[in-house]
């Protein structure tokens, strides 16, 4: 018998099989390689929507997550079953049934009151009915009454009270700020005319008879809206919050109409009308200094004004600048002209007439949480009591201010730095703030279910780098850790104080949202949103380095990201410079840079090693690498920039003669500041929308790091990079963009007439007309970015290495 064989696939067939496996040999080797510049670049619709927020609906059933519409500005809302985690886009008639973001409950927690499209909602937990209390689309703020059918809610900028029972709505007050119709006169001419004519006073009269009349109803019909109450002219409210009972409203006022400093001016080229069109942008720093801020304590039952006294606050009396202000011939604070203060936060007890108050020196040094008892002394009125004071001889952090009441307690918790890091306090009634948590890490996201003893955080307290979610026992002042991804964003509490919501993300991986149970343990019911074409790239795996510093105890906490292929001899480096100054980009959430971290992968595969420093200055690390930067921006950071070249240079054969630096915003500042200051070590530099000059930008931030032009001008010649423009040697790229109204395309153009007049060369500027701070237009990323790949490649690239100009 003659043997069998298989039978030979027809031709046709056979090319099939091959192209088959050819594609698919092809997307696998797609899949494993980086993108290029300008897949990279695009909007990013392509790498998949992150989930922006995430919060429960009241039932516990479901959770909502919002995220971007691919090709579009539009916001889409995903429910999602905590349960399974099966989800679906909810139709627009779908959201009329929604629960809003940061539920307030009632002491039982039996009830809660949700914004949602700037309407205030009710739902009853026990039976999930849900009433619309408010239409008016300006609800920013509610909260329980002491009562138990009472709701206080600001609409606007005014408070009202609104019964459950009957659902009518009334003003809590009418404030005017301005004088009485009918006040004495204080000018001599109306006193005179008065006193001539007495038609004139005999109107007067029955103006102020009509009004007393009306008075006398309201406070004997409590349905009635309430009476004006002229609190006289001069002054303006800033912010108001009223007691659970309604009694007392707390407001903080400041001088009316106060001078302001000349704004800048932003041209408009690129525009829809074909005119150039200029808008009106910030004032510079120190010439619109914070307006000095006054406690008001309103007794809206027996329209009593009390005005409280700052003046006990320790240390108001003296002045932490006052050696500088001498040097320029600036009279300092004293017992006679106390420090100015502004309010930077209320907090109400919910069921006693108390009110925390934090306060923030205008001078950025002290900060004082003091509580103000409006039942006060019999005879002297509302008492004012410090309850902690922060003080820092650099500033106080734009961070870790949070604070509030311990559910079923009268004490109140709140963030200090005290101990040099962000920890929690708790301050009992009458005692000092304690700590309760302790320890070179950071506390902060503070939340609270029905245990006064149980409170939740967000805290790297594992490693610089991570983190995570614990619950702390206050009694015991214990941490446990109930997340382990490292990445934790933000978490809200179930409404059944069961499971908790988080948003995570990871060094690839946009940020999603998950379920844990409330003790912890794996994440369920999460969500992926990522494209699958971004899903299948296999990314450069991200090292966390601790690079040693040759100028503080402690480790440059670093992304690097080595060269990869067969590559000969020593390696170019490029340091990426995040910016802000004061953020973290060296953690394993997924980064704000993204995109420069697909660059980072993108020149590593042509040999660059990368760089990805955490400098003194940066978020996360504690209070004294947060202040070393305090008169001397752009001096430690360019010591740490330096440590890093040496480590890469000395591990990993870094070539310390082919050495780049790029960055945006403070990256953009650091890469002046390196490129002018240390052209020894940095050949080539891409600086993307760069501050050049501190006295040129804003109030809040440079005043706090440098004081102001006028206090401190050393400090700010010391720390712009237009004063040391003369030492640029290497390759320079300034990128900036036309429309930006944080840090002005005036900032680029100043520098660029100091280079002209330098007569410098090697350097460009590109310009992009229709670009702000942050770009949005993926043209315009890709051009940028094109330009910096070019700067790289030409002067310290392997093609410059062989002095191939191609």
């Amino acid at each position: 018998m003659a043997p069998s064989f298989p039978r030979r696939p027809a031709p046709t067939r056979w090319r099939r099989l091959l192209a088959s496996a050819l594609a698919l040999a092809a997307a696998a080797t797609a899949a494993a390689q980086t993108p290029d510049l300008k897949q990279i670049m695009a909007d990013p619709d392509w790498i998949g929507p992150p989930v922006e927020a995430a919060w429960w609906q009241l039932d516990g059933r479901h959770y909502t997550a919002r995220i971007k519409r691919a090709d579009s500005d539009i916001r889409d809302l995903l429910q999602v079953d905590s349960r399974t985690g099966a989800h679906r886009v909810l139709m627009p008639d779908e959201r009329a049934g929604l629960d809003g973001p940061d539920p307030v409950y009632d002491d039982a927690r039996r009830r809660a009151l949700t914004i949602r499209d700037g309407n205030l909602y009710l739902r009853e937990l026990d039976t999930a009915a849900l009433v619309q209390l408010t239409a008016s689309g300006d609800a920013g703020a509610a909260r329980f009454g002491s009562a138990s059918n009472r709701v206080l809610v600001r609409l606007g900028r005014d408070w009202w009270r609104i019964d459950l029972d009957t659902r009518v709505i009334q003003p809590l007050a009418d404030l005017r700020f301005e004088d009485p119709p009918d006040a004495e006169p204080d000018d001599a001419l109306e006193q005179h005319q008065l006193e001539l004519f007495e038609t004139l006073a005999r109107e007067r009269e029955r103006r102020i008879d009509q009004r007393e009349h009306e008075l006398g109803l309201v406070a004997a019909d409590p349905s009635r809206a309430p009476a004006p109450w002229y609190l006289g002219q001069g002054m303006e409210p800033v912010v108001s919050a009223p007691s659970s009972d309604g009694r007392w409203l707390l407001v903080a006022v400041r001088k009316a109409g106060s001078a302001e400093g000349r704004n800048d001016a932003m041209p408009r080229f690129v525009t829809e009308s074909g005119y150039v069109e200029i808008e009106d942008v910030r004032t510079l720093v120190g010439r619109e200094p914070p307006t000095p801020q006054q406690l008001w304590l309103l007794d809206l039952a027996t329209r009593t004004r009390h005005e409280l006294d700052l003046g006990s606050l320790s240390g108001i009396d003296e002045d932490p600048l006052a050696e500088l202000k001498a040097e320029q011939d600036i009279e300092a604070h004293d017992a006679d002209n106390p420090r100015p203060v502004s309010v930077a936060g209320v907090e109400w007890h919910p069921d006693r007439s108390i009110v925390a108050v934090q306060l923030r020196a205008i001078d950025n040094k002290d900060r004082w949480t003091v509580t103000i008892d409006a039942g006060g002394d019999a005879d002297q009125g509302p008492t004012l009591t410090e309850r902690h004071r922060l003080t820092d001889p650099a500033w106080i952090n734009w961070s870790f201010n949070e604070f509030g009441w311990i559910p079923g307690s009268r004490t109140l918790w709140l963030l200090s730095e005290q101990s040099g890091y962000s920890h929690l306090y708790t301050a009992g009634p009458g005692g000092p703030a304690r700590a309760v948590t302790g320890g070179e890490f950071e506390v902060f996201d503070i939340a609270f279910g029905l245990d006064p003893d149980i409170a939740w955080a967000l805290t790297n307290r594992a490693h610089p780098t991570e983190y995570d979610l614990y619950r702390i026992d206050l009694r015991r002042g214990e941490l446990t850790r109930l997340s382990e991804l490292k990445g934790v964003e933000s978490f809200t509490l179930g409404p059944e104080l069961k499971r908790i919501l988080l948003r995570h993300s990871g060094p690839y991986l946009p940020a999603q949202a998950a379920v844990i149970d409330i003790d912890g343990g794996e994440p369920t019911a999460g969500t992926d949103t990522r494209s699958e074409r971004y899903r299948t790239i296999d990314w450069q795996p991200v090292e966390f380095v601790g690079i040693p510093s040759r100028h503080v105890d402690a480790p440059i906490w670093t992304k690097f990201y080595p060269a990869r292929g067969d590559f000969e001899g020593p390696r170019p480096v490029v340091l990426f410079v995040h910016g802000a100054g004061y953020t973290q980009n060296t953690h394993h959430r997924f980064p704000y840079y993204f995109r420069e971290q697909m660059f980072h992968n993108l020149l590593t595969e042509r040999g660059y090693h990368v760089l990805d420093m955490d400098y003194r200055a940066s978020r996360g690390y504690g209070r004294d690498w947060r202040t070393a930067i305090y008169r001397q921006m752009g001096t430690p950071e360019l010591e740490d920039l330096i440590d890093g070249v040496d480590w890469v240079v000395e591990n990993h054969d870094g070539d310390p003669a082919r050495v780049g630096v790029y960055g945006g915003s403070y990256g953009g500042f650091m890469t002046f500041m390196a490129m002018f200051k240390a052209p020894e070590t940095f050949a080539a530099g891409a600086s993307l929308r760069p501050v050049t000059d501190w006295a040129h930008y804003n109030h809040f931030y440079t005043s706090n790091i440098l004081n102001t032009p006028e206090v401190d001008p050393e400090a700010y010649r010391r720390s712009s990079p237009i004063e040391f423009v003369d030492g640029l040697a290497g390759d320079l790229l300034i990128s900036h963009g036309m429309l930006d109204d944080n840090v002005f395309w005036k900032d680029s153009i100043r520098l660029v007439q100091r280079l002209i007049e330098l007569e410098k060369q090697d350097w460009e500027l590109a310009s992009y007309p229709l670009e702000p701070h942050g770009y949005v237009h993926p043209e315009s990323w890709l051009d940028q970015y094109r330009r910096i790949l070019k700067l790289f490649e030409q002067s310290i690239g392997d093609n410059a290495a062989r002095g191939d100009d191609r």
